[in-house]
């Protein structure tokens, strides 16, 4: 139902994927420029794709079967997310320069955490409907 628990953690890791990619930066670079998740196109649909999962997982509370799957899909979605991140860090051009990393790079770290605690509580939904199924 939708007032589960997993509801809210879908919830927190649709906002993190949806709206704070446009809040936090990546990166900034060494001559100054601040970058953002929306200036990479790449990125950007990874995010929003993660935050459009997130949405329609919520909407899917009476199959809880292809909730868990579907979170489990984004979380593999979210690490392919951070190795590109961490991949575009690296091959910044003046990387030898000082560069400051943004709170941004972490972000799917943050989702996959919710996403995960999401899961959990779907399994323990589903844990507990078979228990009562058993006494039937």
């Amino acid at each position: 139902m939708i007032q589960r628990i997993q509801t809210l953690y879908l919830a927190l890791a649709a906002i993190v994927s949806g709206i704070f990619i446009f809040v936090f930066s990546m990166w900034t670079t060494a001559s100054g420029d601040v970058l953002f998740a929306q200036q990479d196109m790449t990125m950007m649909i990874m995010f929003l794709a993660s935050a459009l999962i997130s949405v329609v997982t919520i909407l899917k509370f009476k199959d809880r079967k292809s909730q868990f799957v579907l979170g489990r899909l984004n979380i593999i979605l979210n690490f392919v997310l951070l190795g590109f991140i961490v991949y575009q860090s690296q091959t910044l051009s003046g990387e030898t320069a000082v560069s400051e990393k943004g709170i941004g790079m972490v972000l799917p770290l943050v989702s996959i955490v919710f996403i995960a605690l999401a899961n959990k509580a779907i399994k323990k939904d589903e844990d507990l409907v078979k228990s009562v199924d058993r006494l039937r």
